[in-house]
């Protein structure tokens, strides 16, 4: 990954947490770079329930990145989402359909 890569990673993890925090989750914050955390750990914290995997790439690979969050997730209980977006286009999320029938039926994030 060029330096490059991983600045503009790095970018788009601030931006998702941001925006998790404009949502009114006032503890979200990016760490695996940030706080040294390596290998399991969320791209970003802070938003109780939900593994968050970030990719700002315009390669989408998504069943790819759904296997990453869903390791990344195992024994957690939380749910894998990949927030991802290309260059000038609006970030989206990919979540398993299970997961989502669960946020949906049993509220699985919250701002707690």
């Amino acid at each position: 990954m060029t330096i490059n890569s991983k600045s503009k990673g790095a970018r788009f993890e601030r931006e998702i947490a941001a925006k998790y925090r404009a949502a009114g989750f006032n503890d979200a914050h990016r760490t695996a770079q940030y706080c040294g955390k390596t290998g399991q750990a969320a791209d970003v914290e802070g938003v109780q329930g939900i593994h968050i995997e970030c990719k700002h790439q315009e390669r989408l690979q998504i069943y790819d990145w759904i296997d990453q969050a869903k390791r990344d997730a195992a024994g957690t209980g939380d749910i894998p989402a990949v927030h991802f977006r290309r260059n000038n286009c609006e970030v989206l999320v990919c979540i398993r359909f299970d997961d989502f029938v669960r946020l949906i039926t049993d509220g699985g994030a919250t701002n707690e």
